[in-house]
C-alpha cells in the first residue's frame, strides 16, 4: 500500500513538473491510473487517496470490478475510460460501465454507439476519443491518420456523438515525440481540446508535446503478473 501512494504522489509531483513549463498552453494533463489486472483492494487504495480518474483495457474486466466498487463509493464522483479495444458485441455493456471510451476506431462501433445511447436518450452523457493509428501499424486498432479528419467529422457532425479529443499508441522501440506532436497538431486542426497521449515510460514527453490525459498503470501499481 505505501509503495502504491509513494509512486502516485511522485507521478503527480512529475506532472506538475512538466505542466509548469506548459502554462496557459492547453488544459492541465489529467492523470488516468490504469487498473487493468488489479484487483479491487488495490484500486480501493488510489480511490480512497481521492483519485478519480481510472482506465481499464477490457470490459468485462471492468465489469467484474466497477459495478461493485462505483456502488461501494457511490459518493466520490468516479470517472472510467475505456482505453483498449471495443469489440462491436460489447458496445451496449461499455456504454453502461464506462463514462468515456477512448477507442472508437470504426464506422460500425461509431453507428452502434449512436443507436444504443438514442434508445437510452443519453446521446450527450457519454465522451468519446478517436482512436488514432499514428505509426500506422497493421496489428494496432485505430483510424489512420490521413482519414481522421473525416472520420471525426462523421462521428462528430452526422452521429452527433460528443468526441472530446483523439488517442494514440506511438509504435513501440521508435522514439514517440514525432508521433504526439503530430496527434497535437491534428487536435488543433480540429478544435480538439483533449489528446490522450503517454504511458509509464513516455508520459512527461507527452505532457511536453500537449498531451491532457495520460495513462499509467505500471509507474502507480506496479508490474502485472
Amino acid at each position: 500500500m505505501e509503495k502504491i501512494i509513494s509512486n502516485y504522489n511522485e507521478i503527480l509531483k512529475q506532472i506538475r513538473s512538466c505542466e509548469s513549463k506548459l502554462v496557459g498552453k492547453y488544459c492541465e494533463p489529467e492523470l488516468i491510473a490504469v487498473s487493468k489486472q488489479f484487483p479491487k483492494e488495490i484500486i480501493q487504495i488510489l480511490v480512497d487517496k481521492g483519485h478519480k480518474i481510472f482506465g481499464e483495457n477490457k470490459v468485462q474486466e471492468a465489469q467484474l470490478k466497477w459495478i461493485d466498487l462505483r456502488r461501494e463509493n457511490s459518493d466520490k464522483k468516479i470517472e472510467l475510460h475505456l482505453i483498449g479495444p471495443l469489440q462491436s458485441n460489447k458496445v451496449n455493456l461499455a456504454l453502461d460501465i464506462f463514462d468515456v471510451i477512448q477507442t472508437i476506431d470504426r464506422e460500425k462501433i461509431a453507428l452502434k454507439i449512436k443507436t444504443y445511447l438514442e434508445e437510452k436518450n443519453e446521446i450527450n452523457k457519454k465522451k468519446f476519443f478517436i482512436q488514432v493509428n499514428i505509426g500506422d501499424e497493421e496489428q494496432k486498432s485505430g483510424v489512420s491518420e490521413n482519414l481522421t479528419e473525416q472520420f471525426f467529422k462523421w462521428c462528430f457532425n452526422d452521429l452527433k456523438l460528443n468526441i472530446i479529443g483523439l488517442m494514440c499508441i506511438p509504435p513501440f522501440g521508435q522514439p514517440p515525440e514525432p508521433f504526439f506532436k503530430r496527434v497535437r497538431i491534428l487536435c488543433d486542426r480540429l478544435d480538439l481540446k483533449h489528446a490522450s497521449m503517454g504511458m509509464t515510460n513516455d508520459f512527461k514527453s507527452a505532457i511536453d508535446h500537449g498531451s491532457t490525459f495520460i495513462r499509467v498503470g505500471t509507474g502507480i501499481f506496479g508490474e502485472r503478473n
